[in-house]
């Protein structure tokens, strides 16, 4: 049975499945942690692949591998290919102003939208290229390279024997790479550095572009949104709506966006087309803080938001604890609108709060059908979706047919499909484990349209008018 392994470098840990290369089963996986942070040593996750790698057998009979890794975050080498700082991660917001002043220096959202598909905010590597410029002149002297975090980690993979290579799905999540053109913009480096950088060779999408010391063949690995694209067979007219740590949602086109808000990023994705994302801060840890703050445990957080009514009787839970990347608010917190002497219980708290991370990722979906086309279906997946309370409301915010995948290693599978498609020639038919899909009813379809509404004028009386 021939093998192939897909890596999932993500914020938290490095994950590897072995996957066979007919049916996409996993036969084997490990995993390591990574450091906590917004900056961490790209050398750590090197050494939590090796820990992975090192387990017993893991790797035996695999033919090629992939990595598909955290996007956006800034990884800085000198003239000798040596780590010049700490890589900030795509969570880091200390660019913010940054993306702000290149937006302005640019010609606004549109100039920005029309150059690269997307406009650039904190998490983006072109604002930080800016932030360490300006903030730490002397580091920004002495790089001369600056890759993503899959790209690093393949290259150590490949032992440093070929020069650092991408792919233009992670390469397009830079705001310095023109997707649709499939060139860098190296004007838009100087812009934001103030002179020319050297980046990675952009790699077609099932090439082999090495070989381990063992003798594995290496794909060229994307981003983690994109690689999740291909574990999950995403289509055109369907959206995936991951709610992890952070929530994204997302469909396939054949071409790419241009939507000049910043809401919808205009992303390649793993196959040689498009990817239009919409990604949030706010996803499951705004779950976590509802139950610490109610004093119950994440299942019976669960159980209460099932027992109130749909639109929780009113109260209106706006998820920025975190701040916000979409909409563009790195300065926004949460609120609870609403309340009453009437409707303050413990179970309206519990569902709105349920909603309003729903509804970010909805108010999303709507934006990418405006650009994209009709939306029909949603595949629902990630850590939250695995919560009763989750799965149920889904259709009364998003008021479309949901299918809900089982606990999934998307991103690491993805990432073994690209190595399967780049040693075999073909694109392997892989099939998704769902577990259950719900059909919206007639009154899921009704409070779905209150609440946009209602969390839509919320939004923009609080935070989009100011």
């Amino acid at each position: 049975m021939a093998l192939v392994a897909g890596v999932d470098s993500s914020t938290q840990s490095t994950k590897i499945v072995v996957c066979d290369i007919s049916t996409g089963k996993i036969v084997r996986s490990a995993r390591a942690p990574h450091p906590d942070g917004t900056e961490v040593a790209a050398s750590k996750w090197w050494s939590a692949y090796q820990q992975a790698a090192a387990t017993p057998g893991l790797m035996d009979d695999v033919v090629a591998l992939s990595v598909g890794g955290q996007q956006h975050g800034m990884v800085t080498l000198d003239e000798a290919g040596e780590l010049v700082r700490d890589a900030l991660l795509w969570n880091d917001n200390r660019s913010a102003g940054d993306a702000v002043d290149l937006i302005g220096e640019l010609g606004g959202g549109a100039a920005w939208a029309d150059a690269v598909g997307s406009v650039p905010v904190a998490s983006m590597t072109v604002s930080k290229i800016r932030w360490l410029a300006r903030v730490e002149p002397e580091l920004a002297a002495t790089t001369a390279s600056v890759v993503l975090p899959h790209d690093w980690l393949t290259w150590q993979l490949g032992g440093r024997t070929f020069s650092p290579v991408t792919d233009r799905g992670d390469a397009s999540g830079t705001c310095y790479f023109d997707a649709t053109a499939n060139e860098y913009r190296q004007d838009l480096v100087r812009l934001a550095f103030g002179r020319d950088l050297e980046l990675p060779r952009v790699a077609g999408p099932s090439e082999i572009v090495g070989y381990t010391p063992d003798g594995i063949a290496i794909a060229p690995g994307t981003g983690d949104n994109m690689a999740g694209g291909l574990g999950l067979g995403v289509r055109g007219g369907e959206a995936v709506v991951s709610l992890g740590t952070s929530g994204t949602a997302f469909t396939r086109s054949s071409r790419q966006t241009h939507e000049p808000t910043g809401t919808v990023a205009g992303f390649a994705d793993a196959t040689g087309e498009f990817l239009p994302l919409v990604c949030t801060l706010n996803g499951a840890r705004n779950l976590v803080a509802t139950a610490q703050l109610l004093g119950v445990s994440l299942e019976q957080l669960s159980h209460l938001a099932l027992s109130a009514p749909a639109g929780s009787e009113g109260v209106s839970f706006l998820p920025y604890l975190e701040g916000e990347r979409t909409p563009p608010l790195p300065d926004a917190q949460g609120e609870l609108v609403g309340l009453t002497l009437r409707n303050m219980k413990p179970a309206n708290i519990a569902r709105a709060a349920v909603e309003g991370v729903l509804w970010s990722l909805a108010y999303g979906v709507q934006v990418l059908r405006e650009q994209t086309g009709g939306i029909n279906k949603i595949t629902l997946t990630g850590g939250a979706s695995q919560s009763p309370a989750v799965r149920q409301i889904a259709n009364a915010v998003f008021g479309l047919p949901i299918a809900v995948t089982d606990t999934f290693e998307s991103v690491a599978v993805g990432a073994a499909r690209q190595a399967a498609w780049a040693v075999t020639g073909e694109m392997p038919d892989w099939p998704v484990p769902f577990m259950s899909e719900h059909l919206p009813s007639a009154e899921d379809e009704a409070a779905a349209a209150e609440l946009n509404q209602r969390y839509a004028a919320l939004l923009e009386s609080h935070f989009l008018s100011q």
